[in-house]
């Protein structure tokens, strides 16, 4: 079976709550989130998840970037690689010519680099605040 990259769909983010959870991550209430997001499957299962921010810039943000915990397949990797190149295609293809990430999985910032990222050798402090 292929692996394939969707949009998101009414009922992912009920799956990627549960993903959070397992990871031991904050779940983000939707409201929070933007609609736009993408998915790679593998028929019928959920693979790896990330959620894109258009701003009013030629910049956006691809963030919470997570897995299904319950997937350890060898095409795990390639999963995450094609969708950060999914991503990084739908952006460029809507005049995108900056993308920001935060990251802390040393796999996950491996591959972004793998991929041409720039990573930063600084560790930065996330901030935020619910008001």
């Amino acid at each position: 079976m292929e692996l394939n990259v969707r949009q998101h769909r009414d009922g992912d983010y009920e799956t990627i709550a549960k993903w959070w959870t397992w990871w031991k991550w904050p779940v983000i209430p939707k409201e929070n989130l933007p609609s736009t997001g993408l998915m790679v499957e593998k028929g019928d299962t959920s693979i790896v998840s990330c959620y894109i921010y258009f701003t009013n810039s030629k910049g956006a943000l691809l963030e919470w970037v997570v897995s299904n915990p319950e997937y350890r397949e060898k095409d795990r990797k390639k999963a995450i690689e094609l969708l950060l190149i999914a991503a990084e295609k739908m952006l460029k293809d809507q005049g995108v010519t900056y993308i920001f990430s935060i990251g802390r999985n040393k796999s996950l910032i491996e591959t972004h680099k793998k991929l041409g990222w720039m990573i930063d050798s600084k560790t930065s402090t996330e901030m935020t605040k619910s008001i």
